[in-house]
């Protein structure tokens, strides 16, 4: 049976997970994408949906009153914090994510994805690594072998995660970025677009420059 999805979230993420769901048709998945929910869309956003023919399905609560269970989602929100506040809710209804995975995506041998990952298009994923729920990953991003990225976290285009490295739960890694192999970054970080890591980063800081520092 086709699989009805929507995407949660108009803005930049939404719009690329659109394309994920959007490549995963084309190349044949047996996929519905029946349009896109959003609390506070701009007028901006709402043209580029109609532009593309999507439709805008209304607010979560104007959604939420009229969606069957069998309907999935996807969180096309980048901010992490936001992410898991909007799985609380979604999940408390009887609803389930979709993980969406674009097919120029390539992944070594023993990976594995939790449910609501999204991955974008080019990424690379090497061996052994394990992708939590809700993990994004933006296009072009590379993870090295043996990584574990933990719930809710975000890897944003072109950022590059070394061998064997922990990334713990709705940290952010900037655009460009790169963490150098077996180091642990914590909990809710924020990496600065074209940061280098080159030792561990503690939970809850926020990490810029080459090399990445930050307050403690």
């Amino acid at each position: 049976m086709t699989q009805q999805v929507v995407v949660v979230g108009a803005s930049g993420f939404g719009r690329e997970s659109l394309d994920v769901l959007e490549a995963m048709v084309a190349a044949g998945a047996d996929l519905e994408v029946l349009g896109v929910v959003d609390d506070a869309i701009t007028s901006a956003n709402r043209a580029r949906l109609a532009d593309r023919g999507v439709a805008f399905l209304g607010t979560r609560t104007e959604w939420l009153a009229t969606a069957p269970g069998a309907v999935a989602y996807v969180l096309g929100i980048g901010a992490p914090g936001v992410r898991r506040r909007l799985v609380a809710e979604l999940d408390a209804v009887g609803l389930r994510p979709f993980t969406a995975v674009h097919p120029s995506a390539t992944f070594g041998a023993r990976t594995t994805l939790a449910e609501g990952v999204v991955v974008c298009a080019g990424v690379a994923v090497s061996n052994n690594v394990k992708l939590g729920r809700h993990v994004h990953v933006n296009p072009n991003a590379t993870i090295g072998h043996d990584a574990d990225l933990r719930d809710f976290v975000s890897i944003n285009p072109a950022a590059v995660i070394s061998g064997e490295v922990v990334v713990g739960e709705g940290t952010l890694v900037g655009a460009a970025a790169t963490v150098l192999q077996n180091l642990t970054v914590g909990e809710q970080v924020v990496v600065g677009a074209g940061g280098v890591v080159t030792k561990s980063v503690p939970s809850g800081v926020v990490a810029v420059g080459v090399p990445a520092r930050w307050e403690e």
